[in-house]
Order: structure tokens, then sequence, then C-alpha cells
């Protein structure tokens, strides 16, 4: 099965290794360019288990993301793993059975056999590794590979490879929230070689960027831990014909970012609701992402609604945690789950509709400038958001050629736009079905329109782009 498996990844992994991997545009580095097209990245994905969870079925799940038209998943390392009662998450798939978790470090011989042996690699780990990878570029999917997480509490502490407890080496007689913070050199020099071996397996891979840590902000890991772990992504790849991206998670919510390494090419946030995070770190032309959200109720309104707004206001990458890929459900049909978040068939139907909405446009040329819109039922948000502003607005303009505006509550809305003179094509775009509920061609002498909205239920999109030989 191993020589088999091998052997399959060597053939896809061939598919992966054609051209640079993904980067920031360089004409509109908010975005991404990969495989010669303008990028953006959109998913609902699994709880990060595809790799280290030896039951979880990745190549359906792979399938199912490809037919639902999302092009990203999130994937940690196996470093960490999670526990059954971990966060209240209904058959968490970062929570594998004992004897199925995989991670880069293999079980010792003998007597030992329950703990890890931080000087070696398991060979199995990297085949499946390297095929998840190879699986998920001939799909067009593009893996964040998240090296670290902080332990969160005692009981993940307590399963840790790196806990003196688990391991034959006797690397990690620390408390966890010294794990990450460059004060104990045995498990810092173990968790620099497996930063470096992972960059060794997965240098030939176009559809890959590296995260240094998830949520660093939750369990005492220093920013000169993670400028350490940078500097060795760095170092290790500069031999290699291929550089890749890296991201640092900055804050849940938002939060400014001052002095950026200057590695660093992502900046993610979680739960970034409503996308503050934007706006406010835009001026540091590096795609701000949000690669995590969830925790707020299992209605599908509640994702659709947060990832329109997000990537209306100017961000690259957003990321649902969806609950409904378990281990037994591995396509995403599990509805009956108690976790705190949501995910469904539906909810990704309708995030695809978000990409192919924004892959409308030539959205390199576009940047977020609410200022189009002057009046009309939401103006009052416009003009601070108060919170009884019953409706919101994003817009991205290319100014006189195109413009993406998303309207967020209400059920039918008059808005009051400025446009330059020209002839015009307006589009309203069901959110929910994809369907264009309303369309409108003009002449516009310039200044300012009235544009009327269809009637519609909790959101809704619209499409202006300039046209040739549109009449009044």
């Amino acid at each position: 099965m191993k020589t088999l498996l091998s052997l399959a990844s060597l053939a896809l992994a061939g598919l992966a290794r054609a051209g640079e991997p993904i980067r920031l545009h360089p004409d509109n580095p908010h975005y991404f360019l990969w495989r010669g097209k303008p990028t953006v990245l959109i998913t609902s994905g699994e709880h990060y288990g595809a790799v280290l969870n030896a039951d979880f079925d990745y190549v359906a799940y792979l399938d199912t993301l490809a037919a639902d038209g999302l092009n990203h998943t999130r994937v940690f390392s196996g470093v960490y793993r999670e526990v059954p009662s971990s966060f209240g998450i209904t058959d968490n798939t970062l929570a594998p059975r004992p004897e199925r978790y995989v991670c880069p470090w293999p079980r010792a011989n003998g007597a030992d056999a329950s703990k890890f042996d931080l000087t070696r690699w398991d060979d199995a780990y990297f085949v499946r590794l390297n095929d998840f990878m190879a699986q998920a570029a001939q799909r067009g999917i593009v893996v964040e590979m998240n090296l670290f997480c902080p332990l969160y509490n005692d009981d993940l502490w307590k399963v840790s490879p790196m806990n003196a407890a688990n391991n034959v080496n006797g690397i990690g007689h620390c408390p966890r929230a010294e794990v990450y913070a460059l004060k104990h050199k045995d498990l810092t020099a173990a968790q620099e070689a497996v930063t470096r071996k992972l960059s060794h397996e997965l240098r030939d891979f176009d559809n890959l960027y590296y995260e240094v840590c998830n949520e660093p902000y939750s369990g005492g890991v220093t920013t000169e831990w993670q400028n350490h772990i940078v500097a060795a992504l760095v170092d290790a790849e500069k031999g290699f014909r291929l550089k890749h991206l890296i991201s640092l998670n900055i804050a849940n919510k938002t939060a400014k970012i001052t002095n950026p390494n200057p590695a660093v090419s992502i900046f993610n946030f979680h739960y970034a609701h409503p996308p503050d995070a934007v706006a406010q770190n835009y001026h540091l032309n590096k795609l701000i992402g949000e690669n995590e959200t969830g925790f707020r109720g299992k209605a599908d309104a509640l994702y659709r609604t947060e990832a329109w707004d997000f990537i209306l206001a100017g961000g690259g990458l957003y990321n649902n945690l969806d609950y409904s890929f378990t281990t037994q459900h591995p396509r995403g049909d599990f509805l009956d789950y108690k976790s705190p978040g949501g995910g469904s068939p539906a909810l990704r139907r309708q995030l695809k509709l978000l990409k192919e909405f924004i892959c409308g446009f030539e959205f390199v040329r576009m940047k977020p400038d609410n200022s189009v819109v002057k009046g009309g039922e939401v103006a009052a948000s416009l003009a601070g958001s108060p919170a009884s502003a019953t409706i919101t607005v994003r817009a991205l303009a290319e100014s006189g050629q195109q413009y993406a505006l998303y309207l967020n509550g209400g059920t039918q809305t008059t808005l009051l736009l400025e446009l330059p003179a020209g002839p015009y094509k307006a589009d309203w775009l069901n959110t929910k079905t994809g369907q264009i509920d309303k369309t409108e061609t003009l002449q516009h002498p310039g200044g300012q329109r009235r544009l009327p909205s269809p009637p519609y239920s909790e959101d809704i999109a619209l499409r202006i782009k300039r046209a040739v030989g549109v009449g009044s």
C-alpha cells in the first residue's frame, strides 16, 4: 500500500510542479496569482485534521470541495492534535483516535511504543502528506499548511508529542505556556527541525503556502518565536527553486498590524465580522485573509453574509469552519452535528456563487470604494454604520469601468450611486440561487443615479459593468 501510494503521489505531484507556487499578484498584492490567473481563495473546509487523522478520507473530501467549486483548505501539520471533548465539536477531525493519529514523528519501539521519537521522521506520515498535497493540486485546491498551534488547555498538553511525558527524548519538560517562547533550546530545535523537514518535503508543490501558528495570541506564543520560525522557513527554502508565501495569524476580529515581518505576505484573521481588519491594514499592500470563522451558530446565512462582507471589503481569502465534514462524512453531508458553528452543502454552493461573482470581474484592477454610494436607504450604514442601521453595503470599484456591491440586510433598497458618464449594465444577483433577479441598462450622463433593487431576503449583490452600444 505504501509503495502504491508513493507512486500515485509522484504521478499526481507532477501536476503541481509546472510553475511557481501561488504568490501575491504583482499588480495588486491584495490578491493572489496562481497558475497564471488572478485568484481569490474561498472555501468551507473541515477542521484541519485531513492528514493527521488516518481515518479521514481526504480524497472524498477534496472531491467534494472541487465539485462545490471551492479552491482552498487549511491543514494542521500533525504536531498538534485535539481530544474528543475539545471545543464541543461533534466528531472532530482534529481529534483522531489515539492509534490513528499520525504526525511527523514516529512512535518508538519496544517498551516505549506509546511514545514518540522527536529525532526521527515517520515515513508513513510523509507519504500521506505528499499524496494529500498532490490530490489537492490535481483538483485546483490551494493548501494552507499550518505548522503549529498553541496548547489551549492542560488536556491538549497531556497528549502532545512535545510533552516530555510523551516522547523518549526528554524534550518538553516545561509548562504548556512556554512551548513556543524560545525558552527551551531542545524544544525549539525540535520545532525548527520539523519546520525544515516539512519545507523539504513540500518544496515542489505550487498549491501551498505556510502559516506559522494558529491563534498565537491564545497561549504563550511569543513574537520572537514566530519570527524565529519565519526565519527558519526562509532559510530552509533559500536553495529551493520555488519559494512559498508565509502567513501570520494576527488576531480574532481585528488589530492594526505594526512592524510587519518583511518575509510575511499574508495576514490572516479569525472571526473577522465585521471585516474591519481589511480596511485597518489595507495600506500594507499585502493580502488580508479570514482563514477561520464559525462559533456564531449553525445558520448558513451567518457565514454566507460574513464571506460576502469580507471579500467585498477587499479581503483575498475566506475559510469557514465546516462541521458537516467528519470521518464518517468526508463528503460534508453530516447535518445533525451539535458543534458551535455551521457548514453544509447548501452553504458551500452559496460560497461558490461568491467566488464566481468576484471572478467575473477584473478584480485586480479594483479597490474598496464605498464613496460610490451617495445615498438611499443604505446611506446611514456608510456614515459610521450605527447599530440601528438595518442595511450595510460594501463596494469594490474601478471607476467608470466596473463595480461590485454587496448589500446585507433589508428586503428592498434603492441605491443612489455616483458614476462617471457612460453606458452601463447593472445585474442584481441572488446570493442564494445565483439567479439574476433584475437587469438594467443605462446611458448615464454622469453624476448621481438611482438604482432600485428587486425584492430580496437577507442580502443581494449588484454587478455594474461598462457596456458598449447601450441605449438610454
